[in-house]
């Protein structure tokens, strides 16, 4: 089992940049594919970025390319998602999910993560 906790969520305005965390406890032993993802109110949960927890290999969904950025610290078991140049389209709840996964690769489909986190709200006035 694992356990992840995201925090950093927040009330921010348009062009500003917020950083969410993603803490992880638990079986951590084996390689994961830690991803990313939100869902806006009557929207379906989509898919923002992932990374591969041993190489640190990243990938990210068109619509933040360049302005997200997804980082891990092995030392802490914690992900993070930098959010730079926020637009209120972003505005969702951000959740941080867990998949085994073999050596570097990640995953962008939602349906393969077994292990997600609470969520942490995002919101971005214009």
């Amino acid at each position: 089992q694992v356990q992840l906790v995201e925090s950093g969520g927040g009330l921010v305005q348009a062009g500003g940049s917020l950083r969410l965390s993603c803490a992880a406890s638990g079986r951590t032993d084996s390689d994961y594919s830690m991803g990313w993802f939100r869902q806006a109110p009557e929207k379906e949960r989509e898919f923002v970025g992932a990374i591969n927890w041993s190489d640190g290999s990243t990938g990210y969904a068109d619509s933040v390319k360049g302005r997200f950025t997804i980082s891990r610290d092995n030392a802490k078991n914690t992900v993070y998602l930098q959010m730079n140049s926020l637009k209120p389209e972003d505005t969702a709840v951000y959740y941080c999910a867990a998949a085994r996964a073999r050596s570097g690769s990640y995953y962008r489909t939602a349906l393969v993560y077994d292990y997600w986190g609470q969520g942490t709200q995002v919101t971005v006035s214009s």
